[in-house]
């Protein structure tokens, strides 16, 4: 039968978070935590609502998940304890304008992790929206407007008999369709633009005076003040809209980075094998089969602590 937890073992399972994500766990600190979690169940339980709150959030909120921290080390105490709060009160509780951004939790259209959705707006373009996304839809008279909070979209523009302008708004700026098919791609404080077909112009949101016209085969990043260098878009690009993640000699940390975008729970990698490197296409439904594919194709063995903590370490 179910107990209530207090806020000390509620503490407890927050602090073993903070000790098994700020670094690579050793061997006898995992050890130690299976000793934590086995010796009451209220300890269980804590550990429980823990993996709850990850399905629930995909990861943790971005205020709590340390590896985005800057001085995590100095900040540790701090966040233990927010996310102990975050624990005792449950995702249902918590203020969005605490977590994860407010306008990324009220936008329009929203996808969870593993989760691809495709919509028809109301001009008749197409609109994809990729893992972990999230976008406002702003048409009025004078304009079509897309606002991505999150993620990543795959647009298929239509043709407007108001020749209404199609833009889409990040953080770091606007991208304007001139008739075309594009993605855009949005986090850690810049966006990304590939364009399949046609071409679109970017402005970063704080140097409006710069533009940059980008043509079908080109991508570029930007953040608010500044534009890349255009290169030709990676092999692959827009696979996703298939349902597939497609590969040319990737390190294997980068490819787990983006493997986390399409699994709920915590995905490390060990130090020591993050310059691996691998090739193919992987079915993104399927993370698991990905996982074993890995240890199966490399010198690597995926440690389960739990359905949603993964962890790649060298054989």
């Amino acid at each position: 039968m179910a107990q209530a937890l207090d806020y000390r073992t509620l503490e407890a399972a927050a602090t073993w978070y903070v000790q098994l994500n700020a670094a690579q766990p050793s061997d006898a600190q995992l050890q130690a935590w299976q000793d934590w979690l086995g010796k009451s169940q209220a300890h269980a339980q804590a550990w429980a609502r823990v993996e709850k709150l990850q399905r629930q959030f995909g990861s943790l909120p971005a205020d709590v998940a340390l590896p985005t921290l800057a001085g995590v080390r100095a900040r540790r105490r701090a966040v233990v304890k927010t996310l102990a709060m975050l624990l005792a009160v449950g995702a249902t509780g918590w203020s969005v304008h605490e977590s994860t951004p407010a306008l990324a939790l009220m936008a329009e259209l929203r996808t969870a992790k593993g989760q691809r959705r495709q919509v028809r707006l109301s001009d008749g373009s197409q609109l994809e929206l990729n893992s972990d996304s999230a976008v406002d839809i702003h048409f009025d008279g004078q304009q079509r407007q897309l606002r991505l909070y999150r993620g990543e979209i795959m647009v298929q523009t239509a043709s407007d008999p108001a020749a209404r302008p199609f833009e889409v708004q990040t953080a770091e700026g606007r991208v304007r369709a001139l008739g075309t098919r594009f993605s855009v791609r949005s986090d850690d404080g810049q966006s990304r633009v590939s364009v399949l077909q046609h071409a679109v112009e970017i402005r970063p949101v704080d140097n409006p005076l710069l533009m940059l016209r980008l043509e079908a085969g080109q991508s570029v990043s930007f953040d608010q003040r500044q534009i890349g260098s255009t290169h030709s878009a990676a092999p692959g690009t827009g696979a996703w809209t298939q349902g597939m993640l497609t590969v040319i000699e990737w390190r294997l940390a980068d490819f787990v980075s983006e493997l986390r975008r399409y699994r709920p729970g915590m995905l490390r990698c060990a130090e020591g094998i993050a310059d691996l490197r691998l090739s193919g296409a992987f079915r993104i439904d399927d993370t698991d089969t990905i996982l074993e594919n890995l240890s199966a194709s490399l010198p690597v063995k995926v440690r389960y602590l739990t359905r949603y903590w993964v962890s790649i370490e060298a054989v």
